[in-house]
């Protein structure tokens, strides 16, 4: 009796032990892209970590289309949850895991034993329906699976930056054919998309859902020469002028075509559309609309070079419908006036899967020739896999995704359902294009560690590409973040670097100036880092100055000299805890940088109290210039400190300044005193700009113009509601 007793035990204890197994056994996802380039090789991220050795103990292998194994270059990175394949030829493969290649395999299955992957010779694009809802079908497998055993896929990333756009690139003090502003761009001859343009006699700006056409010949009577207006589904965002092509860039709603469906247009889903509006302003009191055409998506940038408009989309499909339809439409739309107006797919063989992505976003490239606006081809073409951050100079075009690094076990929260809310870091992955009028050609891709701040945080001279990033995030004192300059080659290959610079930081401003680099990072301090990139495959710093405060965007004044515009900071005790640092005013900072080894903060002004900010802090386009009387001047909002923790408005407006080598010095205070609590967005000044002597102020509501030279007012003008 006391033998049945104990095998009974025996038993029970057997069966509790294979339950416990069933529902606390830990199930390890894969994420991989379908597609890969034979130069680059194909990565694989696992949920969980692998045996160094499993490679070497036959645990994972690939095999072709006809099943033999394929001997190759197979290594998994030192974190244990990226795998690569390297030196492995065109073809079609599958790669193979088995349960022994996870640590503590005892405890953890993985979901998939076998991944599916294409080696090409270069990007193909899809052969048809077939292999598009494969792509999706497997994306929404991951994703599940994801979900399910507490993988992380997110779709957005950590916001690293306090602004969008914080470092600039070489800029205008005039038009090509006069004496006028032109857009604070970030590439010389690369034209940028703003909400303010001008020809020298006529200014174009957004004024909520139209476009108003400014005569500003008579700067003391200035009068609306015309008005574009736009739908309640339209809301123009950017402008461009070429020639006598206006081209105002929007966003709008259309309803989707459905076929076998009779619905009501108000009851028929509905896509997000960027549309472009090309005018003939040769005469701009009468602009005529000359043509209209756009793709699907939300504009991610744009670009003017030689003529030629470059802009590009990002297209979220609802590829979860593929559990609800049969043949729904996962491919991007577009429409042209020219060809009806219908909103129409891209056919497939304009579709590609850019290499080493798995995403359910398409990044659609579209492009024409404005020198014959009417009649030229429209050329778009859709890459599944996303961008955030966009580079163009005449000869490439650059677009960037974030790559997420796979979270440790002991990073993962106890309740996994929170596991959404916690940040990951992100590596960036790179795609290079190359540009050849209207043709766009997908070279080459790379991935390097970290996050890039926005697109000044990349560059490309002399045919070298170069990045900084921040990896890691700045307040985990567990592991703290770090920053890196990275420099690869025309086929985005790392040739050298610069790692682990200003520990526990991020960066918060970057600048590239043909063979030198200047970073700036902060937590209390703000170091300037300037770095030497003239031998790509030896960067050096050469030098670092720490001072108050951080600049979070960088112009060049001349060789020798940057200008920084940032906030000032100062710390302030805490009683029985560190010191807190607490943003001030608005801060201009004159950097001297003749010589690399020992940078110098020369001048700096302080503008305002805490609360004080500029546009230019968040969008480089709000900077103007005149470089022949070394003026820069920015829209500012004003704020005063009254004591405690509130601040007071006390006028919003513009502030100029004369900046030379020899300093700082304020050449205009256009900023209008209120006593009203509150900024008024319809006069709040969006763009500075100058034409001839007279220096315009443009806001949403209005525009005034003022004496370059003495800036008094000489006129205004309101538009009508």
């Amino acid at each position: 009796m006391k033998k049945k007793k104990i095998w009974l035990i025996a038993a029970i204890a057997i069966a509790v032990a294979g339950l416990a197994f069933v529902f606390f056994n830990d199930k390890v996802s894969v994420s991989a892209s379908s597609v890969a380039l034979a130069e680059q090789g194909w990565k694989a991220n696992f949920s969980s970590s692998l045996h160094q050795e499993a490679v070497d103990k036959g645990y994972i292998y690939i095999t072709d289309e006809n099943g033999d194994r394929v001997d190759t270059e197979i290594f998994i990175h030192e974190n244990g949850k990226t795998l690569e394949i390297r030196g492995i030829p065109i073809g079609e493969y599958q790669l193979h895991i088995k349960n022994a290649a996870l640590k503590n395999s005892f405890m953890k299955s993985l979901v998939d034993t076998e991944v599916s992957f294409a080696v090409q010779e270069q990007l193909e694009k899809l052969s048809g329906e077939e292999e598009l809802r494969n792509y999706f079908a497997r994306l929404m497998e991951m994703q599940q699976n994801n979900r399910q055993f507490g993988g992380i896929m997110q779709e957005g990333s950590e916001e690293t930056a306090e602004s969008a756009d914080s470092a600039a690139g070489e800029s205008g003090s005039s038009g090509a054919n006069g004496d006028y502003s032109t857009t604070n761009n970030q590439v010389e001859g690369v034209d940028e998309a703003d909400l303010v343009k001008t020809d020298g006699s006529y200014i174009y700006s957004i004024s909520e859902s139209r476009v108003v056409i400014s005569d500003v010949r008579n700067p003391q009577e200035m009068v609306v020469a015309a008005e574009l207006p736009f739908t309640e589904e339209t809301y123009p965002q950017q402008l461009f002028l070429s020639e006598d092509t206006l081209v105002v860039m929007g966003s709008r709603f259309s309803a989707m075509p459905i076929d076998n469906f009779q619905l009501p247009q108000s009851q028929l889903p509905h896509l997000g559309i960027t549309s472009v509006y090309l005018y003939d302003i040769s005469s701009p009191e009468s602009p005529q609309l000359i043509r209209e055409f756009g793709a699907e998506g939300n504009l991610s940038g744009a670009r003017l070079a030689n003529d030629v408009l470059y802009f590009v989309t990002n297209v979220y499909p609802d590829y979860w419908v593929l559990e609800e339809q049969d043949e729904p439409e996962l491919r991007p739309h577009r429409y042209d006036s020219n060809d009806g107006g219908e909103l129409q797919p891209l056919p497939y063989d304009s579709i590609a899967v850019l290499p080493g992505t798995m995403e359910g976003s398409y990044s659609v490239i579209t492009t024409i020739d404005l020198n014959a606006p009417e009649t030229n081809d429209i050329s778009t073409e859709g890459y599944l896999g996303g961008n955030e951050q966009l580079y163009m100079n005449e000869e490439s075009l650059y677009l960037t995704a974030s790559a997420y690094v796979p979270l440790d076990e002991e990073q993962m929260p106890g309740n996994r359902e929170m596991a959404i809310w916690l940040p990951q870091q992100a590596n960036t992955e790179v795609f290079k294009f190359s540009l050849s009028g209207t043709a766009v050609d997908f070279l080459a891709s790379a991935e390097i560690t970290g996050s890039l701040l926005n697109q000044f945080s990349m560059d490309e001279y002399n045919g070298y590409f170069r990045a900084v990033t921040t990896e890691g995030i700045a307040w985990d004192l567990t592991s703290p973040s770090k920053n890196h300059l990275f420099i690869l080659d025309g086929q985005m290959n790392q040739v050298g670097s610069v790692e682990d610079l200003a520990p526990g930081e991020r960066i918060y401003s970057a600048r590239f100036i043909e063979q030198k680099a200047y970073m700036v990072t902060f937590k209390e301090t703000d170091p300037l880092f300037v770095i030497d990139v003239s031998v790509p495959s030896s960067p050096e710093v050469l030098g670092e100055l720490k001072i108050p405060g951080f600049s979070n965007y960088l112009h060049p004044l001349d060789e020798d000299h940057l200008i920084g515009f940032g906030y000032d900071t100062k710390l302030v005790p805490v009683k029985g805890g560190e010191p807190r640092v607490v943003t001030g005013g608005m801060k201009i900072s004159l950097f001297d940088v003749s010589d690399f080894t020992d940078p110098l903060e020369k001048d700096t002004e302080i503008i305002g109290g805490p609360g004080t900010y500029s546009a230019l802090q968040y969008d480089h386009k709000a900077l103007f210039t005149h470089q022949e009387k070394n003026l820069f001047g920015f829209p500012a909002a004003l704020y005063a400190e009254t004591g405690g923790d509130y601040v007071e408005f006390e006028g919003e407006g513009a502030l100029i300044y004369t900046i030379t080598p020899d300093g700082i010095s304020q050449a205009a205070n256009l900023i209008e005193q209120t006593d009203d609590q509150y900024e008024d967005w319809n006069t709040a000044i969006q763009r500075i700009l100058y034409v001839g002597g007279e220096l315009y102020t443009v806001a949403n509501g209005e525009i005034k113009s003022y004496g370059l030279d003495t800036f008094e007012p000489i006129g205004s003008l309101v538009f009508d509601r």
